[in-house]
């Protein structure tokens, strides 16, 4: 479900009106709903219950300290891709011991830190990390957990820039190499085979995917089980999110509308994939992100200009690609609205921002409601890789990001201040 929906002509997140956060906060602004963060954190965890399982987000896709908070006050670990995220994670009242630490470049300084902070398992990429995650560890007098990330040769039916599982990805080992990898693995002294993981790529809304993969992974992993005492098995993450939705008059499960018939559900994961992992006799880790907290969120900003030329309705807005990099970089769609529902016809419209980019547009040639300067309208389902992908280009500042629980709500993060954009610069000593 999410918690984005008119209440007569306003457009309200839980019990708070959009409007009256822009007129305090001013735009742009992203703001989050604590109870749909809740509500899917809860139902994914409720569908694994029959399992041994730990669920951990993924915070590549929303690092904001408050919303952390939310999901570490439910039992949430993370799925941490730095040093930085896990000083995040620490910083957000988060456990070291219910993290996994993924990525293709672990420094020796991040997996040392990560070593003296607990870490629960390294996903390792290649055979090279696993040398040096037993060098790092050796050198501390630790034994470091790790789980080999089998790269299992699946397409997954998603966008090319965000598929991970196939041998034309940088991301894992290849499949038939694992078990030569283990043996190896496994006389090194200070490394202790912990788990197995794989993952296919994100934004898959359709359960096949998984289910090929970890149909061919699983006698595998419970090869690898038996010879090694590993403790977990983990599929990764990637589950979607449905994106192209209508608002209706209150809060709703997405998956429920006529158009995401067949569309991955906590429900459909679990009646699917847990045949298959139970007989493992394994902990199951997953790692979603977007699932939880793409349609937990939304982007707010204010229409600054309308220019019509011959060919083009042109909707200017205030927020540019700096704040919600989707669309240019992936051609993604979010839906947008406008805070106040409007009657009348549609017009064709691009939706743009002010960044000296032609890339800067956040929809081209989409039916919209007329508006005008002084209106407002909301991106739905920017919750994930929003905020976390945003840059000061052009010299503009990082927005606020604004918690929504119920009728309360507070600034989770100020708008930053344009002089603290180049505060950790300075002029050199020879151009004075």
């Amino acid at each position: 479900m999410h918690d984005f929906r008119y209440v007569g002509k306003h457009l309200f997140c839980e019990g708070v009106e959009l409007a009256a956060l822009a007129e305090k906060f001013g735009t742009p602004f992203y703001v989050y709903s604590q109870n749909t963060l809740t509500d899917h954190f809860q139902k994914l965890d409720q569908a694994l219950a029959p399992l041994d399982h730990l669920v951990c987000f993924a915070m590549k896709a929303n690092s904001n300290l408050s919303v952390m908070r939310v999901l570490a006050n439910l039992g949430s670990g993370f799925d941490v891709v730095s040093s930085g995220e896990l000083q995040r994670v620490i910083a957000a009242g988060g456990d070291p011991r219910k993290c996994v630490f993924a990525g293709v470049a672990k420094t020796e300084a991040e997996i040392e830190f990560a070593l003296r902070k607990g870490i629960y398992s390294f996903n390792v990429e290649s055979e090279p990390e696993i040398v040096r995650i037993n060098r790092v560890a050796g050198r501390l007098k630790k034994r470091a957990p790790i789980a080999v990330r089998v790269n299992p040769n699946i397409a997954a039916d998603t966008h090319a820039k965000i598929t991970t599982g196939t041998y034309e990805n940088k991301f894992g080992i290849q499949f038939e190499q694992v078990e030569a990898v283990y043996a190896r693995a496994s006389k090194l002294p200070n490394i202790w085979l912990r788990g197995v993981q794989m993952h296919i790529g994100s934004q898959l809304t359709h359960v096949e995917p998984y289910e090929q993969a970890v149909t061919k992974v699983t006698p595998l992993v419970q090869k690898l089980a038996a010879k090694y005492k590993l403790e977990f098995f983990s599929p990764g993450g990637g589950l979607g999110i449905v994106y192209k939705t209508a608002l209706d008059s209150g809060p709703r499960q997405w998956w429920s509308s006529p158009s995401a018939k067949g569309i991955l559900t906590p429900a459909l994961y679990a009646e699917k994939l847990l045949p298959l992992l139970q007989p493992l006799g394994l902990r199951i880790l997953i790692e979603p992100g977007r699932f939880i907290v793409g349609n937990a969120g939304v982007l707010v900003t204010r229409v600054e200009y309308v220019k019509r030329t011959g060919q083009k309705n042109f909707v200017i807005v205030d927020a540019a690609m700096n704040d919600l990099i989707r669309p240019a970089f992936y051609d993604a769609f979010h839906e947008i609205v406008p805070l106040a529902k409007k009657g009348g016809a549609r017009i064709s419209s691009d939706v743009v921002g002010p960044i000296c980019e032609s890339g800067d547009y956040f929809c081209k040639d989409r039916p919209l409601p007329r508006v005008g300067e002084g209106d407002y309208l909301a991106l739905l389902s920017a919750g994930a890789y929003g905020f976390v992908m945003a840059s000061n280009y052009n010299t503009r500042p990082l927005i606020p990001e604004i918690l929504v629980r119920g009728t309360q709500f507070a600034a989770a993060r100020e708008r930053q201040k344009v002089a603290d954009i180049w505060s950790g610069e300075k002029v050199v000593a020879w151009l004075k």
